[in-house]
């Protein structure tokens, strides 16, 4: 096991904020993994785990205790029939690796993923998902390693209740497990059925592809995140700064009656583009407070030169703040914040509670 001492956790996220973590190791074993949770209990630590730091934000105090970097790898198929196949993959693993790797054996079922920033054992902490996909229709089971009992075991999709972008381990059971390998159930088909999600169908459309293979609509969705998105390594950013508004039928029907472009998702939820509401509000290409809203895609937060999380909380409360007065919705947070002291996350509320809809939509646009 790698152990560093004193490491700025600015080095580690792809915001590039955050002061110094007491101690850093990275493991690439499941001995190493039971080693580094060793070191930490029999120092007192608390510990935090974490992959390639794109979706994790820093605080200036830094963390006092033990950053675990997942780097476990290996991708394999377990299993194939005609109809599906099961997958494998390490948690240490780039998420956009493992969705190549899958494409490129024709199977379907997390090929509108690609591109997402970060390592596969993050991607069922927050369910992932973009482009009509998620992880929870894929998911079979994941390997942990539980920190309370000391023991590497399985959890099956039902016991990790999947929703948007929370699982037990960003809720109920944050910091107790460590995800050592994720497997996928995928479907074993070369040709897709459309339609697909209105972005992705328009730019196939445009593009004059009618050959829907799981390669073919990867490379469409790298090219609509490319024209989009901003490199982290060039602009540092977190990804998609705000979750979508979820709403419950009864808030749906209201937001449709006030001109509201709502969506209705694959599982029968609700959600409003948090996006086009930050683009509603005059925020697009705005810079203030050493960030920027990108003028690409307005739910991109970008570092222009912060240096300290204070201007992070600055520009967030100022953006939630325009946003609400504009359209009586609450914005909230995606990406999450390594605490000061123990597993504890920011406390903030559905986006969905306590708003009532205010103004018109205007234009479709549609959340990357």
């Amino acid at each position: 096991m790698k152990l560093r001492e004193n490491v700025p956790i600015s080095t580690l996220t792809t915001m590039r904020l955050g002061g110094s973590a007491r101690y850093v190791a990275e493991v690439h074993n499941l001995a190493e993994v039971k080693e580094a949770y060793d070191f930490a209990r029999e120092n007192s630590l608390p510990v935090y785990p974490l992959g390639s730091g794109s979706n994790t934000i820093g605080r200036d105090e830094g963390f006092p205790g033990l950053i675990i970097l997942n780097r476990l790898k290996g991708m394999e198929v377990i299993e194939e029939t005609s109809d599906d196949v099961l997958v494998r993959s390490a948690g240490g693993e780039i998420w956009d690796d493992f969705v190549k790797f899958c494409t490129d054996r024709g199977y379907s079922g997390i090929e509108a993923m690609s591109g997402i920033p970060g390592t596969v054992g993050a991607a069922p902490v927050q369910n992932i998902g973009a482009y009509g996909q998620s992880l929870s229709n894929t998911l079979d089971h994941i390997e942990v390693y539980d920190t309370k009992e000391r023991e590497m075991i399985i959890l099956g999709h039902d016991e990790l209740k999947m929703r948007y972008r929370k699982t037990i381990l960003n809720t109920e059971e944050a910091g107790r497990y460590f995800v050592t390998a994720i497997t996928l159930r995928l479907e074993n088909f070369e040709h897709l059925e459309p339609p697909f999600y209105n972005s992705l169908q328009k730019y196939l459309d445009e593009h004059k592809i009618t050959e829907y293979s799981p390669t073919n609509i990867r490379n469409a969705v790298l090219a609509i995140r490319g024209d989009k998105l901003p490199d982290p390594a060039v602009q540092p950013s977190a990804g998609s700064f705000f979750k979508n508004v979820q709403l419950s039928p009864e808030e749906a029907e209201v937001a449709r009656t006030n001109g509201y472009k709502v969506y209705k998702k694959s599982d029968g939820s609700f959600t409003l583009n948090s996006g086009w509401l930050i683009e509603e509000a005059g925020l697009k290409g705005k810079q203030f407070h050493n960030f920027q809203v990108s003028d690409k895609a307005s739910l991109i937060l970008i570092n222009v030169n912060a240096k300290s999380y204070h201007e992070l909380d600055q520009v967030r409360s100022e953006i939630i703040k325009t946003v609400f007065e504009k359209s009586g919705y609450k914005l909230e947070q995606e990406p999450v914040e390594i605490p000061s002291t123990g597993f504890s996350e920011r406390d903030t509320r559905p986006a969905s509670q306590n708003s009532q809809p205010r103004g018109k939509s205007a234009n479709e646009q549609e959340l990357v």
